[in-house]
Parts: C-alpha cells; sequence; structure tokens
C-alpha cells in the first residue's frame, strides 16, 4: 500500500513553453530507458526475489521511479501546456500532437510507444538485479543526453536531480547484489547445477 503525497518529489516550475524539448524529454517517460519501464521492473521483481532486505529495495526504489514518473511528466507537461497549434506545427510537435494533443503519453523521443518488452522480470536474482543495475545505467546516460541537448535551467535543475537519483539506484542494486552473492555457496545453482552440469 502506498500512501500519496500530493506534492512531486522535486519541483518542477518551467516558465517558458518548448515543445521541442518536450519531445526530447517525453523519452524518460515512456522511452526504453524511462521512468515507466523502471517502475514496472522493480515493482514486478519484487514478488520472486527470495531475500526480504532485497525485496525491499525493488518496492523502494520501484515507488521510487513512479514518483520520477511523475516529475517527467510535469516537465513535459509545462513545456507544452497552452501552446498554440501554430507553435505545435513549427516546433515538429505535430505528429504527437495529431495522437494525444497536448495529453501525455508514453513514449520515446523517436516517437515509439511505450511496451512491456523495455523490461525483464525473469525471477533468478542476479540475473535481475545485474538487469536492474544495467537500467539504472542506461537512464543516467540518457538523462546525460539530454543536459547535453537542453541549457534551461528551469528543466535541468529537475533533469540533475533525476540523474543524481539514478546513480544512488545503481548502488542499492550493488549493494543488493553483494546481499544475494553472500547467500551463494559452493552448491549453489550459480556455481554448479548437477541438472546441468553433470555428465551426459
Amino acid at each position: 500500500m502506498w500512501n500519496y503525497e500530493k506534492r512531486l518529489q522535486y519541483p518542477v516550475n518551467i516558465t517558458q513553453t518548448n515543445p521541442q524539448i518536450a519531445q526530447i524529454i517525453i523519452s524518460q517517460y515512456g522511452g526504453p530507458n524511462g521512468e515507466m519501464g523502471a517502475s514496472m521492473r522493480y515493482l514486478s521483481q519484487k514478488f520472486a526475489m527470495p531475500y526480504k532486505e532485497v525485496c525491499g529495495v525493488l518496492n523502494d526504489v520501484g515507488t521510487e521511479e513512479l514518483a520520477h514518473l511523475e516529475i517527467v511528466g510535469a516537465i513535459v507537461h509545462q513545456l507544452t501546456d497552452g501552446i498554440n497549434v501554430e507553435e505545435v506545427k513549427t516546433s515538429g510537435f505535430d505528429k504527437y500532437y495529431a495522437d494525444h494533443t497536448l495529453g501525455i503519453w508514453p513514449q520515446a523521443a523517436g516517437g515509439v510507444p511505450f511496451t512491456a518488452n523495455q523490461f525483464q522480470s525473469v525471477g533468478d536474482p542476479i540475473t535481475d538485479l545485474m538487469e536492474d543495475m544495467a537500467a539504472e545505467q542506461k537512464a543516467r546516460t540518457t538523462y546525460d543526453n539530454i543536459l547535453r541537448l537542453v541549457k534551461d535551467p528551469e528543466v535541468c535543475e529537475p533533469i540533475k536531480f533525476l540523474r543524481e537519483r539514478e546513480i544512488v539506484h545503481f548502488q542499492r542494486f550493488g549493494e543488493s547484489l553483494r546481499i544475494v552473492q553472500d547467500h551463494l555457496d559452493s552448491n549453489n545453482f550459480y556455481a554448479l547445477n548437477p541438472a546441468f552440469d553433470k555428465p551426459c
């Protein structure tokens, strides 16, 4: 169960619309390395995680990623709020506008819609945590790319906050992987699986 606070985890106060920037930022809403996939990945993986403390990390980070989804949605909304049709056409926002007007919809910057194929949950603790660490680095890289492209400080400051949180999540998943590895022994599935490793 969640308790929802009616405020963003980091404030978003954008005073100048810019649909061109919105088209870039939306990738972190529903793109391949975005916050929607991250939240669904961790909240799905927690069910099969055999270690309570690691399950707690997955739940905590998955919940925080929902908050990040809300921040990214607020950025995109504020960058497009109230723009007129002429601005839509001249900015190249027309393709998105044709399908969604100014609503927030999960897609990548290239227009590819969100799909559950963008994340994995296989039920193997090491596999899932390695996936999670890689996902956090891919998200950080995407935020790095956004910061190379966008110079508006009203947009950059919340993006910098989100980037910092990806680094923290990467570290937490690294700690979780060490917890899982501490449970391993010489007869563990990861070192030797008699079903696969015995002579034929």
